[in-house]
């Protein structure tokens, strides 16, 4: 398995590949890997004739310093991880800041027509920016011919489908199905430092999404809202941050249902400073 630091290095390496016809897939990541990452790699190497696999904290997609500095870095366990694959199709991208951003470490402003001003860019004002400019920069670096990314960042992902329709990018965007622990909590490079305690109460989430969709059917979207508001009212280890039911097109908030559209569910919980987010489809 292959491992470059440098852009001009594994740039240079793809284009030979791409010159003899092969197919390039790419899963971007930012490290603290775990099966759900695997999960992602497997399904690139399905289609593709070598996949990339980039391991960067990206800093301007974090709003929070602390969250920043407080990011899981485990890089020789995620190689270890990715070399159980047992696969030399994979290539891994290690960059420093420097060299994706060549010294002018700030965001590029997007306008993704509303999708990102709701849910994680309320809370988490201008994570969207952040993101979208790592991703984008990365596409230009590795010029894959598709990239994966996880359902649990739903939002993102719509986003970054976004992105490439807006910006006329050669990449087809693949969302991958969330990958659960045996107790239902979203898997998460975040899970890691989670507390016992922590660790032990947060698959209320996923029971909370779950009966969420079990109830939908019957009850109004404001009535499902109040129900899991109570849930965590007092809870005392997991705080809730937001819940919204909302068109899986538009991402906004929903009054009314009609049969007409699909709708998800989401959810952001703290536990102390720890921010898990999951999310369902309910129809």
């Amino acid at each position: 398995m292959l491992v470059y630091q440098e852009k001009t290095q594994i740039k240079a390496e793809l284009d030979l590949r791409k010159a003899k016809g092969q197919v390039i897939g790419f899963v971007p990541t930012m490290g603290a890997l775990h099966q759900g990452h695997l999960a992602l790699v497997k399904q690139a190497l399905i289609s593709n004739d070598t996949v990339v696999v980039s391991i960067f904290v990206n800093p301007t997609q974090f709003n929070n310093a602390s969250d920043l500095e407080k990011y899981p870095r485990t890089f020789d366990s995620d190689i270890a991880l990715l070399e159980s694959l047992n696969e030399d199709r994979i290539m891994v991208y290690t960059p420093s800041v420097d060299d994706i951003y060549e010294g002018n470490l700030r965001s590029q402003k997007f306008d993704f027509d509303g999708l990102e001003r709701e849910m994680e860019g309320k809370y988490r004002p201008g994570h969207f920016d952040g993101v979208a400019t790592v991703v984008k920069r990365f596409f230009e670096i590795v010029n894959p011919d598709n990239a994966y990314f996880g359902e649990k960042d739903f939002q993102q992902l719509a986003i970054i489908k976004q992105m490439v329709k807006k910006y006329d990018i050669p990449v087809t965007i693949i969302g991958c199905k969330i990958h659960r622990e045996s107790d239902g909590l979203a898997m998460s490079s975040r899970n890691a430092r989670l507390t016992s305690e922590q660790r032990n109460a947060a698959p209320l989430i996923y029971t909370v999404l779950k009966k969420a969709k079990q109830e939908f059917a019957s009850k109004s979207a404001n009535e499902l809202v109040k129900w899991v508001e109570e849930q965590f009212k007092g809870h005392g280890i997991l705080e809730l941050e937001y819940f919204i039911i909302a068109d899986e097109k538009s991402l906004r908030p929903i009054r009314n249902k009609t049969g007409k559209r699909r709708y998800r569910a989401f959810i952001a919980v703290y536990a102390d400073d720890i921010r898990l987010i999951d999310n369902i489809a309910l129809n």
